[in-house]
């Protein structure tokens, strides 16, 4: 983690402080501002930071230096967009846009005047200045960082106010004990996705996958695989367990898959992936630490092949060399062209053919087996990726 970082969001200290700061000083700013402008802004404090640079960013500021004494100041900075939605709520909305490089003489003092009254109202919750100290530096500066809105309109801006941390006494939360046994802790569990590998597959091939035909993906690792959750990805460090996995010398030596048309040349990537798999807390904490985790249950799942997240073909994890790879148990697509239709379970998968096929059969014919729209996956259509005459 960066300095930055620590120094704006990770202190331990004003995790502990933070909920002193958030009931002291916002109800001081909000009764201010509506005591200077009258009620018409709303202030909400959204964070507190020793480190000005991470606040900032790239807006612009107008600030305003109050002086305490001679060891401490105060400051106030306001965005450009704050500045503008308080001006123009105040002298009402200019011809042009407000540009903080133009700022009117009139502008800058009310704006001057709104953070004098403020720093008056905010100083009142500071301890007097101790006697004979020396200023020290500039990261002995807390900055309470607030937005601030028009409650009339959708505007918003970024007001900062620093105070020195020598005249603060801030309350800090104070554990009372556990509230848990972390002993029982670790072996909580929740369900994650585990990818195993991908590979690139013609529409050839694809349509042609039948049971006990064995996919090798090319990008997999005997020693690794991908951990899932939501949108955050880790990768898993293993030592496989040959005994639990069924290892083969090659591929299904079959029929010849080559394709006889530009459409079945058509490649798409395929991917590999385990069924819902539960993981304790333990093992993830064990793969956040880089670990090699033994995931010697997962084996025992059926893999899943999707393209484009649509299920094509369940199976059972094998061993080909040092890549992994899926003998196929289940082909939920349909398989062959031109094979005859069949009406399909309402989990599986059914093409545009297998229901056209269906409805020339009978007009009367009321089972008609169509995936219906709650189907918690997708049902693979292979005219996705039809070309029309005028791409080929």
């Amino acid at each position: 983690m960066s300095t930055q970082t620590l120094n704006s969001i990770a202190s331990k200290e004003l995790y502990l402080q933070y909920d002193w700061y958030k009931k002291t000083f916002p109800p001081v700013v909000q009764e201010s501002c509506d005591e200077f402008f009258l009620p018409g802004f709303k202030f909400e404090m959204i964070g507190i930071s020793k480190n000005i640079n991470a606040l900032m960013d790239k807006d612009s500021y107008f600030v305003t230096k109050i002086r305490i004494d001679k060891q401490y100041d105060m400051f106030f900075r306001s965005s450009e967009k704050a500045i503008s939605l308080i001006l123009d709520r105040i002298l009402g909305k200019p011809n042009r846009s407000f540009n903080l490089n133009r700022m009117t003489d009139l502008e800058a003092k009310i704006i001057t005047s709104f953070n004098d009254y403020m720093f008056n109202m905010t100083s009142q919750l500071l301890s007097p200045p101790p006697a004979n100290e020396i200023r020290r530096s500039n990261f002995d500066v807390i900055h309470l960082t607030f937005i601030i809105k028009d409650i009339d309109e959708p505007k918003f801006g970024k007001f900062i106010v620093s105070l020195p941390a020598a005249l603060l006494n801030p309350d800090a939360i104070v554990s009372k004990g556990e509230k848990f046994d972390n002993t029982t802790f670790k072996s909580s569990t929740l369900d994650v996705k585990i990818k195993i590998g991908s590979t690139r597959f013609s529409m050839h091939e694809i349509k042609n996958l039948d049971t006990e035909d064995i996919v090798i993906f090319d990008n997999s690792n005997t020693k690794k695989m991908t951990l899932v959750i939501d949108d955050y990805e880790k990768e898993i460090k293993l030592n496989p367990n040959l005994g639990l996995i069924t290892p083969v010398d090659n591929n299904n030596g079959g029929e010849d898959m080559g394709a006889n048309n530009l459409w079945d040349s058509i490649e798409v990537e395929m991917n590999a992936e385990f069924d819902a798999v539960k993981i304790t807390l333990g093992d993830l904490k064990n793969i956040e630490d880089g670990m090699v985790v033994d995931l010697t249950s997962i084996y025992d799942n059926k893999v899943t092949l999707k393209v484009e997240d649509k299920i094509i073909a369940r199976g059972e994890l094998v061993i080909v060399n040092d890549r992994y790879g899926v003998k196929i148990s289940e082909v939920t697509a349909q398989q062959k062209a031109g094979s005859t239709a069949q009406t399909a379970p309402a989990d599986d998968f059914v093409t545009d053919e297998t229901i056209v096929e269906e409805e020339a059969m009978s007009d009367e014919s009321d089972n008609n087996s169509v995936p219906n729209a709650d189907q918690q996956d997708e049902e693979f259509d292979y005219s996705d990726f039809e070309l029309d005459d005028e791409d080929i």
